[in-house]
């Protein structure tokens, strides 16, 4: 009997070790998608406002209030996912997805499609992120860092793919039909994602709820952290290709380094993930800001091309650090129960830093005719994200269930 019993443990822990990497698959393709369109926005942009015979000056403000969107519905998808289970969550922004995108092919005016597009893809990125994170958490105790860095490289490689391929087919569809291919696929691929999603075993829920980890004191130094480097971070991430236009380059050579930031994601993501099953989520993740202030000072000396593309680089291994342990640092420090309202709650803090960061620099650099001011203020703000990790405690005080390794 004891030997039957055994065996039918080893077999249901099988079982789970191959329905955590399917989650992981599903979680990887969810994220590939929506962020694949949310960073082809830029491709949209001007054939649209050609279109409709609006001007440029608008972009950081557009691109900011929809990375705001899908940061602070976060908060709530992942809460939801908590309860309900991701499946739901996710086939639910598989919809927004694909009819924001499909009435912004059908748009009859600029700002109607900056509404649709804005809603549909907020939604549904933030119904096919922070639930996935929080589903991929919670089916994994001693693998949870590589895991979740796996499923968020995802982003990464979103980034690096989708905008070409949106361009190519914008060149010889035009926008709207580029928009419905998009609406199709996003369809189709989140669907089945959403199928996937499995909700993870269940823990016992943790007295107190999300109200006991926003309490804290840990939590506090984690959503300044968040705040601080999401301003720094979003600045950048807008400005960096005017920024090398303005220093001279090529208009191909200075939008190619979006693809050097989506490949050091990529990377930060994978190895910093991996990094954390030796080091311990919270010493990766203090690594990672290091990374992302020193970009900024790179940034500061830049000189030419070369040394510009080492910052992307740089900015981007920091930043995919940044988001893939984050999630795991949450669960170090508050436990795995709740992960998708907790890391929500958490991703706010980026959201601030996303919808302020890009237009404070356009601002500064329309005010004093440069970049200089934008990089140093990049730089004070990471200095003090890194000086809020270095505060955080090595470890939580929940209890550990890292025997276990689904």
């Amino acid at each position: 009997m004891g030997v039957r019993s055994k065996c039918r443990t080893l077999a249901s822990g099988m079982k789970e070790g191959r329905q955590a990497w399917l989650v992981v698959c599903a979680a990887f393709a969810s994220m590939f998608t929506v962020f694949g369109a949310v960073y082809s926005f830029g491709a949209f942009f001007e054939p649209m406002a050609r279109e409709f015979g609006i001007g440029q000056g608008l972009t950081s403000v557009l691109f900011a209030v929809t990375a705001f969107t899908y940061f602070g519905l976060g908060a709530l998808s992942g809460a939801v996912a908590d309860r309900l289970g991701p499946r739901r969550v996710v086939l639910a922004g598989a919809l927004a997805m694909a009819a924001g995108l499909a009435l912004t092919a059908v748009s009859p005016s600029f700002w109607i499609g900056c509404v649709t597009y804005g809603l549909g893809v907020g939604i549904g990125t933030a119904c096919g992120y922070v639930p996935m994170v929080g589903a991929v958490g919670g089916w994994f105790d001693r693998r949870r860092a590589l895991a979740i860095g796996i499923a968020v490289s995802g982003i990464g490689a979103g980034t690096l793919v989708v905008p070409p391929i949106a361009a190519v087919l914008i060149e010889r569809l035009g926008w709207r039909q580029t928009d419905l291919v998009l609406a199709a696929v996003s369809l189709v691929v989140l669907v089945a994602c959403g199928l996937a999603a499995e909700a993870p075993p269940v823990r016992a829920p943790a007295p107190g709820g999300l109200g006991r980890v926003v309490r804290t004191r840990p939590f506090a130094l984690l959503y300044g952290t968040g705040l601080f480097s999401g301003f720094a971070l979003f600045l950048a991430l807008v400005h960096i290709v005017p920024y090398a236009l303005h220093m001279g380059s090529a208009p191909l050579a200075a939008a190619g380094l979006v693809s050097v930031v989506g490949v050091g994601s990529v990377a930060g993501r994978l190895a910093l993930g991996g990094a954390a099953e030796r080091l311990g989520p919270v010493t990766a993740f203090r690594v990672s800001m290091a990374i992302l202030l020193l970009s900024y000072l790179v940034w500061l000396v830049a000189p030419g091309y070369p040394l510009l593309a080492a910052f992307a680089l740089a900015l981007g291994l920091g930043y995919g650090g940044w988001v893939a342990l984050s999630p795991s640092v949450m669960a170090e420090l508050f436990g795995p129960e709740g992960l998708g309202g907790s890391v929500g709650a958490l991703y706010t803090s980026a959201g601030i830093g996303a919808l302020f960061g890009p237009p404070f620099a356009g601002f500064l650099v329309d005010a004093t005719g440069g970049y200089r001011p934008a990089i140093v203020a990049a730089i004070a703000l990471a200095a003090a994200s890194v000086l809020l990790v270095a505060l955080l405690p090595a470890r939580g005080p929940w209890p550990a269930w890292r025997s276990a390794d689904r």
